[in-house]
């Protein structure tokens, strides 16, 4: 499917706005940035920005990201996003991760629970596309640690198509070059390809 960007409370036409849900230490602002920086290569204006909670390792964090084909004048945090992205299932419980989400929005879990499951028990309308993925599995499988936030970002992409697969690729390729070795950038790539093949919708 192609997700279309901008919720009828948009004042900019094709703003998209992702609030991401993590816990400290599982990558959602290197995710929001590396979304991003695919936006910036792709000749689109981008923001990305993090909120810190308790500075604690495991303590509930959020990040946020726009991507617009136009200049974003907006600067505040996002309280309407577009698309939620949820890194760690157990946030479900303690926090509400859809509040303000846009009535033709999208959310994307990280968790082995069914879409129409986590769409129930969420209490979401028809029109909002629920996307699941076992990303942390992906990473232990590929990266050898659990942290999620790679393959997250190829769900992001086959989900809402606001950011090209390839782009994500090259650009992991570019960042990851200057830091880790060439094992460690394949499994990130690994993530990423098995994330979009992986995740399913409802």
């Amino acid at each position: 499917m192609v997700w279309r960007p901008g919720g009828k409370g948009k004042a900019m036409q094709q703003l998209t706005e992702i609030r991401w849900h993590a816990r400290a230490g599982q990558g959602a602002v290197t995710a929001a940035k590396l979304v991003a920086e695919t936006a910036l290569a792709a000749d689109q204006y981008m923001q990305a920005m993090p909120e810190y909670g308790p500075e604690r390792m495991g303590a509930p964090i959020k990040a946020f990201t726009r991507i617009s084909p136009e200049p974003i004048d907006i600067q505040c945090n996002i309280e309407n996003p577009d698309v939620v992205v949820v890194l760690d299932d157990s946030l479900l419980d303690v926090v509400n991760v859809v509040e303000g989400l846009e009535t033709d929005g999208a959310v994307i879990v990280n968790t082995c629970t069914p879409p129409e499951d986590v769409k129930r028990a969420l209490g979401l309308a028809d029109s909002v596309t629920v996307a699941c993925v076992d990303a942390s599995g992906i990473a232990l499988d590929t990266i050898k640690r659990d942290i999620p936030n790679t393959p997250m970002v190829g769900a992001l992409s086959k989900v809402t198509g606001a950011i090209d697969l390839d782009a994500v690729k090259g650009l992991l390729v570019k960042t990851f070059g200057k830091k880790f070795s060439q094992e460690i950038i394949d499994a990130n790539l690994a993530s990423v390809d098995r994330a979009y093949e992986e995740v399913t919708t409802a």
